[in-house]
């Protein structure tokens, strides 16, 4: 009998999912939907009470000891409301206060996506045994989060570690963020496929113009696919050698969609790291895959509420 579970939610701007998740971060019960990105916050909001409802449904849910969110963000986890770049209609929206209405005032801890997959790494992952890590989400958008002296470090907010809106290109093209020549204006899947796009790639016969397709062209040789891969993982390098440089971690990193193209990303990401990670205490500074897989964010989230911090890993595992 599972007795010791969380609910979790993880909100990004492709889809929004959510989970049942034991003490050992087993994924029970699983729902998901597309996220109505484009369209106005009541519409995403009802879509996130689609996946409590399809949750709640379970005769497990009643055994869920809180739930467990990670977000896109910007998040302000003590105020409890989101402000997603790639979800415009969400400005500062009260999501912990909406959840907890839908859930019967369930617990609700918040905590940026980006954290969230932090924290499965380092429980369960490829940061885990690291005192010192950047865990990376490279995806729709590019998030991230640390970890510090043993510990995942989520800052005041939840927003720490949030390496997608480092600035690497100060005259780039302007982000959605408000700034200009971000990591993730250079490096997420769709500005992958965009840059390779606007530099006259062209999709096979099935029309397929995502990051994934132009990872595969790549892979075949294809020049401008391979540019686009590169300048990425030169955005990425810049931006991990940074913060490197800053909190002195030994070990990134890097998950979500983009990064199951493989060596297409890693093999330029790690040759244009020994160029910006120069100094001696950032040298052996190494760039590792996940290991958690697409639950990793529902998995982080699930640990805020079943060790009341983030990343640490509940009593006895």
């Amino acid at each position: 009998m599972h007795t010791d579970l969380a609910a979790a939610l993880d909100i990004g701007g492709t889809k929004i999912a959510g989970a049942l998740v034991d003490g050992q971060g087993t994924v029970l019960v699983r729902a998901q939907r597309p996220t109505p990105a484009e369209q106005d916050g009541e519409t995403v909001m009802r879509a996130v009470e689609g996946v409590l409802g399809e949750l709640a449904g379970s005769p497990l849910w009643g055994r869920a000891r809180g739930l467990g969110i990670g977000s896109a963000g910007p998040v302000d986890a003590s105020a409890g409301t989101v402000s997603p770049v790639n979800v415009p209609g969400w400005r500062d929206f009260p999501l912990v206060e909406r959840v907890r209405a839908v859930t019967g005032g369930l617990p609700v801890e918040l905590i940026g996506d980006g954290v969230a997959v932090t924290a499965a790494e380092h429980w369960q992952g490829a940061a885990r045994g690291h005192d010192d890590a950047l865990c990376m989400v490279v995806s729709t958008g590019v998030g991230g989060g640390l970890v510090l002296g043993g510990r995942v470090h989520p800052g005041p907010t939840g927003n720490a570690g949030h390496i997608g809106h480092i600035s690497v290109d100060l005259d780039g093209d302007p982000c959605p963020c408000g700034s200009r020549g971000c990591v993730e204006r250079l490096a997420s899947g769709p500005n992958i496929a965009r840059r390779a796009l606007e530099n006259g790639w062209r999709p096979g016969p099935d029309g397929d113009t995502t990051a994934a397709a132009v990872a595969a062209a790549a892979r075949a040789g294809d020049p401008v696919a391979v540019a686009s891969f590169e300048r990425a993982a030169q955005a990425l390098a810049a931006g991990i050698a940074a913060t490197a440089t800053l909190v002195e971690i030994d070990v990134a990193v890097i998950g979500g969609g983009v990064a199951k193209a493989g060596d297409v990303l890693f093999t330029p990401l790690r040759r244009a790291l020994a160029d910006y990670a120069t100094l001696s205490f950032v040298r052996r500074l190494t760039v590792v895959p996940a290991r958690t897989g697409t639950d990793a964010g529902l998995v982080g989230a699930a640990a805020s509420i079943l060790t009341g911090r983030p990343g640490a890993a509940p009593a006895g595992v």
